[in-house]
């Protein structure tokens, strides 16, 4: 037995043999255990090929993929995915593209600097906390920019979303809704919730903001053919926005909370229209061509306020 361990160091195991998953010395017998292998199952004739026939079986399966449309298009889906995500956390180069895309169309975004670095923020708070796909992560990008617009722009929802669609994002108005609702969420969760006083007061400086620069495009010209001169027509302008303050006063948040601003504000600049000697200043024609809504929404707004209030010529404001 000596001699036969004797003859095993002595062997340079050259003479090497894959036996039962493991490699055998057929010279001396030794089990090498270092060099554990797997037996072969039978597979796809790739499989046994070489490497390089392999390689060029996925170059051809890969270049017929992509002369599919429908292939094609998730390729690039893919891609823009990727390209998303980097330059959410750089330049974010391709979420500006979108919304160049959106202004292209025609339908009044209304999208400054300081609007632009809001829904960058949102955005990348969360994108941090929920990435997910890219069918996704567009549809949540939008509604953060809907989000930021609905309150100033005279733009409806339907232009909204049909413009999105013509730029090649499927989304409905079920869905733009769902988003905003997640987005709420989060930043509910990062920010925690603001009561109700604060929320009535950020509510009631955004429409006296709007109130303003609604009234500021009724232009003189419109209405010159009432005032003796420019300076009544200013002052009067300067009571007017005194008188929203004093009315916004009158209303609760539970009154105001699910309205569209914009629309309401119109409805507020009919509403003290009819207040007034002359009701004739602040036609209901005069508002929905400055403000861009329809007629049937101011009117629709305006019951709103008499509900509220009463009727303007009856009410001591």
């Amino acid at each position: 037995m000596n001699n036969s361990n004797t003859d095993k160091a002595e062997c340079e195991h050259n003479n090497l043999k894959l036996v039962g998953g493991y490699y055998v010395c057929q010279n001396c017998g030794l089990i090498d255990k270092e060099q554990i292998a797997f037996e072969k199952v039978s597979s796809p004739d790739f499989y046994s090929e070489s490497q390089l026939d392999y390689e060029r079986k996925i170059r051809i399966g890969d270049s017929r993929a992509t002369q599919d449309p429908k292939t094609k298009a998730r390729f690039e889906q893919i891609k823009t995915l990727s390209k998303w995500f980097r330059d959410s956390q750089s330049s974010f180069t391709e979420q500006k593209k979108t919304i160049s895309m959106l202004k292209s169309y025609g339908i009044g975004l209304n999208i400054d600097k300081t609007k632009y670095n809001e829904i960058k923020d949102k955005y990348l708070k969360y994108n941090k906390y929920h990435r997910q796909t890219y069918e996704n992560m567009v549809i949540i990008f939008l509604a953060i920019i809907w989000m930021e617009i609905k309150e100033t722009t005279n733009v409806r929802i339907e232009d909204f979303i049909k413009a999105c669609k013509e730029l090649g994002h499927k989304i409905n108005k079920k869905m733009l809704n769902n988003a905003m609702l997640k987005v709420k969420r989060t930043e509910k969760r990062l920010k925690g919730y603001k009561n109700a006083t604060n929320l009535e007061e950020d509510i009631k400086n955004k429409i006296k903001i709007l109130f303003q620069k609604d009234l500021n495009n009724i232009k003189f010209e419109r209405v010159d053919q009432h005032f003796s001169s420019k300076s009544d027509y200013t002052k009067l302008k300067l009571e007017l926005q005194l008188l929203a303050a004093k009315i916004l006063q009158k209303i609760s948040y539970e009154q105001i909370q699910n309205l569209n601003y914009k629309a309401f504000t119109a409805g507020l600049i009919y509403y003290i229209g009819q207040t007034l000697d002359n009701r004739k200043i602040f036609t209901q024609s005069i508002v929905e061509q400055t403000s861009r809504f329809s007629s049937t929404t101011i009117r629709k707004k305006y019951h709103v306020l008499v509900n509220i209030l009463g009727d303007p010529s009856d009410s001591n404001l």
